[in-house]
This record gives structure tokens, C-alpha cells and sequence, in this order.
């Protein structure tokens, strides 16, 4: 597949990851406190989606890691706020096994193998390593973003979901500078301007 579809699949995903949080942005300036509308589960399980072929199609095992652990935080939460069920049945069966298929025909058509994954000539061990860890610190986020809803049953972002956002994005970023990848720098550039006024926003209702 031509270079420019793939780098243009991988800016659609972030073009909706970052759609979720501006309309969550814009909604929860109005409210004056942070709010978790539905969409923005809906729009993170189709971003997450294309950014999950997108990390395929570019061989960077960092990137699908990354977004095979949030897709399952993703309906989840979607779970929580009582949308899932309201999708087609055979809809919500092929999003559910949609990673492990893309996981066996990649194996069983070597596209690529285990080694290749950990061991990619583009990626040296040092960076592989960063992107691990930028994305092990930002799936974080929604692992705790998810313990917290579990235990308040109720899907909300809470204030270190968003400190873990800012950390994990500088991570990521830094990671894509060194990668070249113009994808993940953008989107990272601009949505830390975003979790750092969510921190903002959350320390005055603190206030309030």
C-alpha cells in the first residue's frame, strides 16, 4: 500500500481522537466542570479502530499495543453509559474479535512475525522501547480512568486521567520526533494544549 494512504488512514484516527476531545473541551467550558458525553467513547472505538490498522500497516507494534488495550477500555465505558447494546449484534461481535483477526492473518500470511515486531530495522531498541513506554504511560490513563468509573459506576474523567494524558502525550511526542512520524506529532502537539486545560478546568470546580 502506497506510503501517503496509510500516513492519511493514521491522520483520519487522529483527526476523530482529536474531534472527541474539542467537542468534550468546548462542552465542559460551557458546564464550567468536566464532562464524559457518549460520543466521546464512540469516536475514541472508531479512532482507535483505524488507528489500530494504521499501526499494522506501518509494522510499529508501539501503536497497536497502544490501542488493543484502550479499545476494550473503550466499550467498556461505552458499557457504562448503556450504548453498547444499542449497536447491532453482529456489529458489536466484529468490533469485539476485529484485533485478533487482524493479529492471525498477519502471522499466518507473514506480513510479519514476532521477531519483525520487536525488532523492526526502523525502529533500534532504544525507541522501541521509548514508544513502549510513552504508550504504556498513556494507556494508563484509561486503566485508571476505568478503575475509577468501575467503582463509581458511572463512566467520568477524572483529574489524573488527564495529568497521565499530558505525561504520556510528552512521551509520545518525543517518541514521533525521533520516528519522523508527522501523524503522531501533530496530534500529541495539539492535544496537550487540550489536557492541560481539562486541568485547569478541574481545579477550578475544585474551587467553586
Amino acid at each position: 500500500m502506497k506510503e501517503w494512504v496509510i500516513f492519511l488512514l493514521g491522520f483520519v484516527a487522529q483527526i476523530l481522537f482529536t474531534s472527541r476531545m474539542v467537542v468534550q473541551w468546548i462542552l465542559s467550558e460551557k458546564s464550567r466542570k468536566v464532562i464524559t458525553p457518549s460520543f466521546f467513547w464512540h469516536l475514541s472505538l472508531i479512532a482507535s479502530f483505524l488507528l489500530f490498522v494504521y499501526g499494522y500497516l506501518r509494522n510499529d507494534f508501539a501503536i497497536m499495543l497502544g490501542q488493543t488495550l484502550t479499545y476494550f477500555i473503550y466499550i467498556r465505558n461505552l458499557q457504562l453509559q448503556g450504548e453498547w447494546k444499542k449497536l447491532n449484534l453482529v456489529l458489536r461481535i466484529f468490533i469485539l474479535i476485529f484485533p485478533l483477526i487482524i493479529v492471525l492473518y498477519g502471522f499466518n500470511n507473514n506480513v510479519y512475525n514476532a521477531e519483525l515486531l520487536f525488532r523492526n530495522v526502523n525502529i533500534p531498541a532504544w525507541l522501541l522501547a521509548l514508544g513502549i513506554i510513552s504508550q504504556v504511560v498513556f494507556i494508563f490513563r484509561f486503566i485508571y480512568q476505568l478503575f475509577y468509573s468501575e467503582k463509581r459506576k458511572i463512566s467520568s474523567l477524572p483529574v489524573m486521567f488527564w495529568i497521565l494524558s499530558l505525561l504520556g502525550s510528552a512521551l509520545i511526542f518525543i517518541y514521533a520526533i525521533f520516528r519522523r512520524d508527522p501523524v503522531l506529532m501533530i496530534a500529541h502537539g495539539f492535544g496537550a494544549v487540550m489536557y492541560i486545560r481539562n486541568i485547569l478546568i478541574h481545579k477550578n470546580e475544585v474551587k467553586e
